[in-house]
């Protein structure tokens, strides 16, 4: 198990999605733009793909995500102005999405699911081990999940999918994993793989989040693949491949997360979200959780 792989050092954020279920205000503005407290999602989702070592970042992006590339970019009209006003600390927040990462761009021109968006950063990545990331699911900055699923995949090989148990009535809202024990805690061998499956059906209770570390063999099962659940390329059928042929990509590993994670694709969630960050935060938490408080008392 001490086998050395190959360092991962890129990472692919599927970014094409409609976000329709935060119409209107994603009629103009991608979802990945809505803000958390004062970032948008997008960027979170960035800085923990740098924080793991992965400075070369591919979005997968579609029409109307122009946002996306602006956020990273400079904005030397804005700069300028703070620069002359002598607003220091402003200057730094909108010059640190910018000096972030190594940041490249392919569209997806046919909304034909995950596995197709994946399929899109081929060239890329070429025929290293690769990291993905998806824009919903933000997590803690303090639990350390993406560094963990890498340290995995470089001593192991293979592909490493990020898990969450979940309760027996949400199982068909996920992915789900059917699993093996290893020598090690927080991790498990998949056997199997299945798109959101009924509760009945549903091998474990073991949800796969937005989180994969996987071996290039992907790119040439998911060129194979045909569409399954709802017409679309399912990054989660090519896996069941490689779970259930080693020789073809080696194991597939889950590394089972228990920390923090905010799903901003759920409305619901999003609000959530925002409430715990806010209130977790030095410059906002005081006064903003006395607020709270307070609401709750006066209004609940």
């Amino acid at each position: 198990m001490t086998q050395s792989h190959p360092r991962i050092s890129k990472a692919v954020i599927p970014a094409a999605g409609l976000g329709t279920r935060f119409l209107p205000a994603t009629k103009a503005t991608p979802k990945e733009m809505l803000p958390v407290v004062d970032k948008p999602a997008i960027q979170y989702v960035v800085e923990e793909a740098v924080s793991a070592g992965l400075d070369d970042v591919l979005m997968i992006t579609g029409r109307n995500k122009r946002p996306l590339e602006d956020h990273f970019d400079r904005n030397y009209e804005l700069e300028s102005a703070l620069q002359k006003k002598g607003d220091a600390d402003r200057l730094a927040k909108v010059q640190e999405s910018s000096d972030l990462a190594t940041m490249h761009y392919v569209r997806q021109g046919d909304p034909k699911g995950l596995g197709h968006a994946v399929l899109c950063a081929a060239p890329h990545v070429g025929r290293e081990p690769f990291a993905v990331l998806l824009g919903d699911d933000l997590i803690d900055p303090r639990d350390s999940l993406l560094a963990r699923m890498v340290e995995v995949q470089e001593q192991r090989g293979g592909s490493v999918i990020a898990l969450m148990e979940v309760a027996p009535e949400q199982i068909h809202l996920y992915g789900c994993a059917a699993v093996e024990a290893t020598e090690e805690g927080d991790l498990v061998k998949v056997t199997g793989l299945v798109e959101k499956p009924d509760a009945a059906d549903a091998p474990s209770n073991y949800a796969i989040i937005g989180r994969y570390v996987l071996d290039p063999h992907i790119f040439d099962i998911l060129r194979k693949t045909e569409p399954g659940r709802g017409g679309e390329i399912q990054l989660t059928d090519a896996l069941q491949q490689l779970a259930a042929d080693e020789k073809v990509g080696g194991p597939v590993y889950g590394v089972v997360f228990k920390g923090r994670r905010y799903d901003t694709g759920d409305r619901g969630d999003y609000l959530r979200a925002i409430v715990r960050l806010a209130c977790e935060r030095e410059d906002l938490g005081p006064d903003f959780r006395a607020w709270l408080r307070s609401y709750v008392a006066e209004e609940m």
